[in-house]
């Protein structure tokens, strides 16, 4: 059965748990209380049992929140799940909000009067996130109060926390020793005068201990929370049983404790303590009585995020292992959709198991996007029982997937004709590959930033009046998340781009209630080598493509294209068979030699 992507059918979602929950504010005297959707880590991906704004609304994106007052509730949906949000909540009893274009703090403001009390759970949501909210409600006289959880007492039947045991990640593929990444960290932390450091992400504490985990779907982190010591040791917080499988790996320098104790060490702390306002959870900043804060970022992020040589050899060993794998489904795909008959499941079905026949494939790195026709104009559509589709003649047809494998993470979207389509389709898929060029082709000095760099990829489609409600790429890590920050390619990013950083390169157009267009490929920031004329003393970056498919060329206006737009495309073609030709033999040798012919 495939994940539900429609409003749920038990009869108890939505209004009556929305009933259940203002009793439950109504005897703590609240006005309202907020649902986000978040766990005490702060990660973007929830276990099933923090799904909490999921069991109250039937909303399944990955990024939102609920607020619930007394006589109305909104759901805070961003430009990916508009369409989506309308689908899944009971409209008579949620309303959907643009977020972030209207924020928690304007709509509280609207809807309350001065006075108003609005809970939380200090464990669900950021310092920041508090802090920007309360900074201006409180002027209005409305006042944010920290309390109990109260979406679980009412959840009688809420899964068990993930049980499985964290496992080790090898050197051979990690390429920096944990204890190598500790003392370097824990320098730092002494160069600022830092006791310690809070560490909240999952999956920087699985960069930093070279662990993984299975606490979350397609993602292979870790649930625990951890203290970096000055001295260059660790603590470690999980739940017991947890790190068993490690056996010595995490040496002496690492000492392990039961997740209950963690908060407990955090109040124990003196000196200067180092705190990501960004991810930690606001109850920590209130458990550091005894301690000055010091408002930093999670000193793992920015060199999880800057790849090392081993990891960017892995991600290259495995983005031609899967674009094998895509290469014999885009074959299958053109011999099979033309005689009819297939579904968007099958296709997914189709996609994964061609994955699985390396035997290197771990998990997908999230569930399959596969849109045909009006479902590609939903960013994030996962295919349900109810809502299958078949693919038809003429149908554009998305397909945004991906495979975790231990040497890394990928991810990649095509967009593919089914049989003829229209000059309108044609002329708006070639105007999104002109913005994915742009962004391969970027030639940037150092200290440029994601939102330096989004412009490139929304202006052919600027040019012509449209535009895509999403970031142009975002952070992907090595056998780790395929959503990682800090690095995006976005006009809210300003974290410059710096070599090792791996970006998917995905802009998009999206026709509501009739097709939708996307292309990705991951590529990686290095420096760029000086050209004859330019400025000796500058630095310069430019991006290494990772991902090596073929484009539909069906779909490719070529009076739109430029020159040089056509040769990276033929450019690209030739690379694709010269690197990914070896890896296929037979009739998908053949079809791969036909689609990379030059244009």
């Amino acid at each position: 059965m495939f994940q539900s992507f429609e409003a749920s059918s038990n009869p108890d979602q939505g209004p009556p748990r929305l009933a259940a929950l203002r009793v439950a504010m109504a005897d703590l005297g609240l006005d309202g209380f907020i649902i986000p959707r978040a766990d005490a880590h702060q990660g973007e991906y929830v276990a099933p049992c923090d799904a909490r704004l999921e069991w109250l609304t039937g909303f399944t994106g990955s990024a939102g929140f609920c607020v619930a007052l007394v006589g109305r509730a909104g759901v805070f949906v961003d430009g990916r799940y508009r369409v989506q949000v309308k689908t899944q909540v009971a409209l008579s009893d949620f309303t959907p909000v643009d977020w972030p274009e209207v924020t928690l703090s304007d709509w509280l403001i609207d809807a309350l009067p001065a006075g108003g009390v609005i809970g939380y759970n200090p464990w669900l949501h950021t310092i920041d996130e508090i802090d920007r909210a309360r900074a201006l409600l409180t002027p209005k006289g409305i006042t944010l109060r920290p309390g109990p959880n109260l979406i679980d007492p009412l959840w009688s039947e809420r899964p068990s926390a993930p049980a499985a045991t964290f496992s080790v990640y090898p050197l051979s593929h990690a390429g920096v020793a944990h204890t190598d990444k500790m003392a370097r960290l824990a320098a730092d932390l002494r160069k600022s005068g830092q006791v310690a450091a809070v560490i909240t992400l999952p999956d920087s504490i699985a960069w930093l201990l070279n662990i993984r985990g299975a606490d979350i779907d397609r993602n292979p982190v870790p649930q625990a929370f951890a203290l970096l010591n000055s001295d260059g040791t660790c603590d470690l917080f999980c739940r017991p049983g947890k790190a068993v499988a490690l056996g010595d790996h995490l040496g002496t320098g690492v000492r392990v404790h039961p997740d209950t104790e963690f908060l407990p060490a955090v109040s124990a702390l003196t000196g200067s303590v180092r705190i990501d306002p960004k991810t930690c959870p606001d109850i920590v900043v209130s458990a550091l009585a005894k301690a000055s804060v010091a408002r930093d970022g999670d000193p793992c992020v920015l060199p999880k995020a800057r790849k090392n040589p081993t990891e960017i050899a892995g991600m290259r060993a495995a983005h031609l292992r899967d674009a094998a794998a895509m290469v014999r489904f885009l074959h299958w795909l053109d011999d099979t959709a033309p005689k009819g008959g297939l579904t968007e499941i099958d296709v997914v079905t189709a996609l994964e198991g061609f994955r699985r026949q390396s035997n290197a494939l771990l998990d997908i790195s999230f569930e399959t996007i596969c849109g045909a026709g009006e479902h590609g104009a939903i960013m994030h559509y996962r295919v349900t029982d109810g809502s299958n589709r078949a693919v038809n003649p003429g149908d554009l047809l998305v397909v945004d997937s991906g495979g975790q494998y231990l040497d890394g993470t990928t991810d990649i979207t095509r967009t593919i004709a089914i049989g003829p389509v229209g000059v309108d389709e044609r002329a708006c898929y070639t105007r999104v590959l002109q913005g994915m060029i742009a962004i391969s082709r970027a030639r940037f000095p150092k200290g440029v930033a994601g939102q330096h760099l989004d412009t490139l990829a929304r202006f052919p489609l600027w040019s012509a009046g449209m535009d895509f409600d999403h970031g142009t790429g975002h952070g992907v890590g090595v056998y780790l998340c395929v959503h990682e920050g800090p690095q995006r390619i976005s006009r809210l990013s300003d974290v410059p781009l710096d070599p090792g950083m791996i970006l998917s390169n995905e802009p998009g157009y999206y026709r509501n209630g009739a097709f939708g267009i996307r292309i990705e490929n991951l590529i990686v920031v290095r420096d760029a080598p000086p050209l004859p004329g330019g400025d000796a003393h500058r630095q310069m970056r430019d991006f290494e493509t990772l991902t090596y498919v073929p484009l539909d060329r069906r779909l490719i206006d070529l009076s739109l294209l430029s020159g040089p737009e056509k040769d990276w495309i033929d450019s690209y073609h030739a690379l694709t068979l010269t690197l990914v030709g070896p890896l296929v033999d037979g009739s998908d040798l053949d079809w791969l030699v036909a689609v990379c012919a030059p244009l």
